[in-house]
């Protein structure tokens, strides 16, 4: 395979079971976010909706599975529960509030 001018900065490598692959990468793979690790303490939408009733205030401890709020989105109601024991360090929301997908709703510590 010859190289062209300019062609040596697309280039990947790869090495699978000792065998090195090689190919040119592509405007989606160079405009990719890079990876960031889920933080288990932020809550945040699953999908856009409505807060119809926040159940808890700054400084609470929760145990897992304790109510936080409920979201209502396509003519449903979701109650979105505490995914673990802490306390309540931020709420980000407020009863009536409009939110997107992937807001944080609520911190812990």
């Amino acid at each position: 395979m010859k190289k062209r001018k300019g062609e040596q900065k697309n280039m990947i490598s790869l090495v699978v079971d000792d065998v090195v692959y090689t190919t040119r990468s592509n405007k989606m793979h160079s405009l990719r976010k890079p990876y960031k690790p889920i933080n288990a303490n932020i809550i945040k939408s699953f999908m856009p909706g409505n807060i119809q009733k926040v159940f808890v205030r700054k400084g609470q401890n929760v145990k897992e599975g304790t109510e936080l709020c409920v979201l209502e989105a396509m003519k449903m109601k979701n109650v979105i529960l505490s995914p673990a024991d802490g306390t309540i360090k931020r709420i980000n929301i407020k009863e009536g509030d409009i939110v997107p997908k992937n807001h944080p709703l609520v911190e812990l510590k």
